[in-house]
């Protein structure tokens, strides 16, 4: 149900709507109408606060969980309240600082986003969450360590000092000798390359018989090649730090729902195609609940934000996942914030 225009909402039904959506969002619970009248400052008996929110409840925006509870927003009323009554707060500059401290910290691009994404986690309260494209490295070293008789460990090092292991068969009648040998032709060929031009310097020696190496080796770094190839173009690297915080106080009395929360962000192919339509955009995008077909059961709203290399191009989306009753107004921000500094960090 889509939501009404705003302007179709009279001062007063504006008025008592939003006091009840923020006191939800602070709250989690329903909120009645006496409260309402006590705290809220809008000089309105409990009785004209209840016809109000019995108006709101048959526009779609309210919901009553139980017949003599309060009312708490709907995802359609929380779709109103974000898009047109939501007043943003900035973050602090000690929510800034700890953001940029993060991103600036020194070591693999990896272990930035892991890290700048574990603090946008701990400042919105909500699991943090970061994609970027699977990055073609420039490569140091590649190796070979033995298993067993049929097993190998491949460990790749790349010049930003990332590690990178792999296990590989090893071919039949493949000596000390030979395993050394294949590891010293790769490193050799690869040192100071991407992984695609160094594929494609050997591919063409192997094509050409110009490496001289016995039969075991060439089945060895073959398959080596195949393996990391294959690595390199799987999906995107998708980060997700903080999922514990989704169980909070308010969650642990729905136990059902925070196990289909985390079952979902354990599909994490899924979780990178919400956030690839993120990336679509240049704005900041909010799904709330059922809006999004993988967090429908879960009734979780994700909110992502696409940031940009120094040529314009989209280069990685970065957001959290919460309950509905996340702080739009803090969060937003927030994630719009930490968007512009990974976009300084990825330039």
């Amino acid at each position: 149900m889509p939501a009404p225009p705003v302007t179709d909402l009279t001062d007063r039904a504006r008025d008592v709507f939003r006091v009840v959506v923020e006191s939800y969002i602070a709250s989690g619970s329903p909120v009645g109408s006496r409260t309402i009248a006590q705290r809220s400052g809008l000089n309105l008996s409990p009785a004209s606060i209840r016809n109000v929110m019995q108006d709101l409840e048959e526009a779609g925006l309210l919901a009553a969980p139980h017949t003599s509870a309060g009312r708490l927003p709907t995802e359609t009323g929380l779709r109103l309240f974000v898009d047109g009554m939501m007043h943003a707060l900035e973050p602090s500059a000690e929510e800034r600082a700890a953001i940029e401290a993060r991103a600036g910290r020194a070591g693999p691009v990896e272990e930035a986003l892991a890290a700048t994404t574990l603090a946008l986690s701990g400042l919105s309260a909500c699991a943090g969450l970061v994609m970027v494209p699977k990055r073609e490295i420039v490569l140091r070293q590649l190796g070979f360590v033995r298993l067993s008789p049929d097993r190998a460990l491949a460990v790749l090092v790349a010049d930003d000092g990332s590690v990178e292991n792999r296990l590989l068969d090893l071919p039949p009648g493949m000596t000390a000798d030979a395993l050394t040998e294949a590891g010293n032709y790769l490193t050799a060929m690869l040192s100071g390359r991407t992984l695609t031009e160094a594929r494609q310097r050997i591919e063409r020696e192997l094509a050409d018989g110009r490496a001289a190496l016995d039969a075991a080796a060439r089945a060895l770094i073959e398959q080596g090649l195949a393996v990391w190839s294959e690595d390199g173009e799987r999906r995107p690297v998708l980060i997700v730090r903080g999922q514990g915080r989704l169980i909070d106080a308010a969650a642990a009395e729905d136990l059902e729902r925070v196990r289909d929360l985390l079952d979902d962000l354990e599909g994490k192919q899924e979780v990178a195609r919400l956030l690839d339509s993120a990336a679509a955009g240049d704005s900041t995008r909010i799904f709330i609940g059922a809006e999004n077909k993988l967090f429908a059961l879960s009734g979780s709203s994700v909110i992502a934000r696409p940031f940009h290399g120094s040529d314009g191009r989209v280069v990685g989306v970065v957001g959290v996942i919460g309950p509905t009753r996340l702080n739009y107004a803090r969060v937003v921000p927030m994630v719009d914030f930490t968007a512009a500094t990974l976009a300084r960090l990825m330039s």
